[in-house]
Parts: C-alpha cells; structure tokens; sequence
C-alpha cells in the first residue's frame, strides 16, 4: 500500500487521470490525499468530486479557498460568484446538492501520527503548534457541518483579523482560523498575514521584507511539524524547513504533481493550462 499526496486540482480532471496512471494508483490498495482545491477554474469541477467522492475512505482531502468559494456560492451567496468561476455544473448537477454536503464535511487538517505527516492546504501562524492547530481546525469543522452553517458563510470573506489572539472570539475567531487554513502565504514573525501577496518569494516586496513565506518564520510553534499543503502555485514544489508544498500550478499550464509518503519520490505530469495567469 502506498499514499500519495495531490497539489490543487481545481477542475482539472484529465491531468488527475493521466497522474493515477503514471503512479499506478489501485484504488483498493493506496491512499490519497489531496491539498484542497479541488475545485473551480478548470474545466471539470463536477467529475473530480464525483471522483474523489466515489473513492470513500481512500481520498482524504481538506478543504481549500476554492471549495469554501463553492459552498458559499452554492448557499445562494450568487454576489461571490466571478465571471472566472467554472462552478455552474457542480450546482446544476442531480447530485449537486450531495457532493456540497460532501464537501462540507470534509476536514481542515489532517494529521496521520504513523507517518509523521500533516496535510493543510495553505499554511499555519507561527503561534500554532499541532495541538493548536487541531483544536482550531475542530473549531471551524463543527461550525460549518452545524446548524450556524448558513452564517458562517456569510461571515467567511475578510481579512481582519490579521494576528492571532487566544482572545478572538465569534465570526472573527473563525475567520482568522479559515484565512490561515486556506489562503495563508505570507506573514511576518510576529504572525501578522499579508494576505493579498500571491508572488514566490524573492519577488513581494513590502514593508522592508518584513513579510516571509509563513514556513520560514523563525522559532514558529509548527516546526517541528512536518506539513504537506498546496495553495501557492508561484511557489511551486518546494521540500524543506519541514515543509512539502505542492501546487505545481496545473491550472496555469505547469504540472500536476503527487507526492508518495512513504519515500518522498515525486510524480509529475505536464499540463496544457486551462486560465492564463492574471484571469483568476
């Protein structure tokens, strides 16, 4: 048996296919994980939660920007809709309404203790340890498989608070917490995000280089952790400081890329790009 972990697949579901085949991925043996976004831009959202959904307890994935984007939209938040949005088949879909609820209940983090592995899709402040960023993750689970479900949607999009407090409480509490899960990339060591930044790094210059890339804070509470995430296609494959990043940036024209766990041996295969970049 094998685990593979996944970057962002946003819809691109040809690419998925055409990366199983080169792994060899034997749905009744190996796992996989997937970094989140599984959705929007590219143009098959619908067949590859079809997919993932169908492959059970052999898919783990956790939830990134793009799905929460769906949830909301599909909670008749139709003003969060972007013409750039390829979602419409998922909510037009017989069995749209099961794979939202499927979605939904899927975790922000993932911990496997036996391989020493943690899966998010964007990133951790440097506050955070494992326990920590559990207990946050169990936060804002139970509030979106719950009944405040429709509220929390309403109140997921902003971007204040920008630090972490133990003090946070409510709607800003856990929208701290769903910034860091699923669009975290920079911050600066005392863990203030900088969330509208998106270029590798080398190339964001504000504020003196105040701001890095959240794995690189020095003395952060999560590294001793070892993390698997996606999210950061500027970034591209990167191994190292405790980290294994994996968007690859399929949906720009770059590589579908997996990762299997038990070696670190790393699988690619080349995309065609479905959005040039700047259209998202």
């Amino acid at each position: 048996m094998s685990t593979y972990a996944i970057g962002d697949i946003q819809g691109c579901y040809t690419e998925l296919h055409r990366l199983l085949e080169v792994i060899q991925f034997n749905p009744k043996e190996d796992l996989l994980w997937c970094t989140g976004d599984l959705v929007n831009r590219g143009p098959h959202s619908l067949e590859v939660l079809r997919f993932i959904k169908q492959l059970g307890n052999r898919a783990i994935t956790v939830l990134g920007n793009h799905d929460l984007h769906l949830l909301a939209v599909a909670r008749e938040h139709t003003d969060y809709l972007h013409p750039q949005d390829t979602l419409k088949p998922v909510l037009q879909a017989a069995d749209g309404e099961e794979l939202i609820d499927w979605l939904r209940r899927r975790p922000f983090l993932h911990h496997d203790a036996d391989l020493g592995l943690t899966l998010i899709h964007a990133g951790l402040p440097p506050q955070w340890d494992l326990l920590q960023a559990r207990q946050c993750a169990c936060e804002v689970e139970e509030t979106i498989r719950g009944p405040k479900y429709y509220k929390y949607l309403a109140n997921l999009y902003g971007d204040i608070p920008d630090k972490w407090s133990n003090n946070l409480t409510g709607w800003d509490r856990l929208r701290f917490i769903t910034n860091c899960f699923t669009r975290l990339r920079y911050c600066n060591a005392k863990g203030k995000l900088a969330l509208k930044k998106k270029g590798p790094p080398g190339t964001e210059k504000f504020n003196n280089g105040e701001y890095i890339p959240w794995f690189l804070v020095p003395n952060r509470a999560s590294q001793e952790m070892q993390i698997i995430f996606g999210h950061w296609s500027t970034l591209g494959y990167y191994a190292g400081n405790g980290v294994y990043a994996l968007d690859t940036g399929c949906l720009w024209g770059g590589m579908l890329t997996a990762l299997r766990l038990e070696d670190r041996m790393l699988f690619q295969v080349p995309c065609a790009g479905e959005c040039q970049p700047g259209e998202a």
